[in-house]
């Protein structure tokens, strides 16, 4: 395995074997004893060279995590897991990533200057092992594959406008008013747009035709700060324009229950010292942030 990373790294037999300090003819051999173990064609021979097979490129990323642990269970062994250094791979939700994470993350970086962090960003629940990540921040409930988890707080749909729409147009006392309204929605929710609510335990939805449709959260909070209608989303995401009442909140007695935000990651007290030093950092900021309240 350390053969066929130290080739693909290198982009070439020859290449591979000066990394390794082997002879190419051995290197060779590694590679296809392997191939022949997993019966499967992971470089491509032609008269250039060799290159990565679709299914090389695959294990090759697979035998990178997993000689990184290899390294990193080494290591403990001596000590070198007590600091923490390297890359540490992240993945969490844009908005969350933008209003909430980034001041925290830079705090962390300049108290482990040796730690790298490569933040992804992507909403629904990633699958840590296979993407390659180390620590992930989601919203919602987890399933129980999903590996270690801290919750960190809550948050909760919220249907929000300016001030001075309402003003204009009214405040919507039941979910039904909204019919009577501009809505603005973000997203692929097309032409027609149907809104979930819960009041004394009982569901009920509104469709809605928007009046705008724009292409990203961001966009649509900024349209509703604008006074352009209402429109529907997480209350992190609009945290900063409630807390200095750009927008106002409607229709809370109709909200939707609190969903957890939790920080989950794969190895628990075998983690590398860079994902639990971060860890520690992190959560009681996170657990301390307003938006994450609720």
């Amino acid at each position: 395995m350390q053969a066929f990373d130290a080739v693909a790294r290198s982009g070439s037999l020859a290449a591979g074997a000066r990394r390794l300090q082997l002879s190419p003819a051995t290197v060779m051999r590694l590679v296809a004893g392997l191939e022949s173990r997993l019966h499967c064609e992971l470089l491509l021979r032609g008269p250039r060279g060799a290159e990565l097979s679709p299914s090389g490129e695959a294990f090759a990323a697979s035998c990178r995590q997993i000689l990184q642990g290899i390294e990193e269970a080494e290591g403990s062994l001596s000590g070198l897991q007590a600091h923490p250094a390297g890359q540490l791979n992240l993945c969490l939700p844009l908005l969350m990533a933008d209003r909430i994470f980034a001041p925290i993350a830079l705090d962390y970086l300049a108290a482990f200057p040796e730690v790298r962090l490569l933040s992804r960003h992507r909403e629904d629940l990633p699958r840590l092992l296979e993407d390659g990540i180390d620590v992930a921040l989601v919203i919602g409930a987890l399933p129980d594959s999903s590996g270690f988890a801290l919750p960190v707080g809550t948050v909760r749909p919220v249907i929000c406008a300016s001030p001075e729409y309402l003003a204009r147009h009214g405040v919507p006392q039941a979910p039904e008013d909204l019919k009577a309204h501009r809505i603005i929605v973000a997203g692929g929710q097309g032409a027609v747009s149907e809104w979930r609510f819960r009041h004394q335990d009982a569901p009920r939805s509104v469709r809605l035709t928007p009046r705008l449709a724009c292409s990203t959260t961001h966009a649509a909070i900024r349209a509703a700060g604008l006074g352009l209608g209402l429109t529907r989303c997480m209350s992190h995401e609009a945290h900063a324009d409630l807390s200095d009442g750009r927008l106002q909140v409607v229709l809370q007695d109709y909200a939707a229950p609190g969903l957890p935000v939790q920080l989950i990651y794969r190895e628990g007290r075998r983690a590398a010292a860079r994902v639990r030093t971060f860890l520690d950092f992190v959560v009681p900021r996170l657990r301390a942030h307003p938006a994450l309240r609720g």
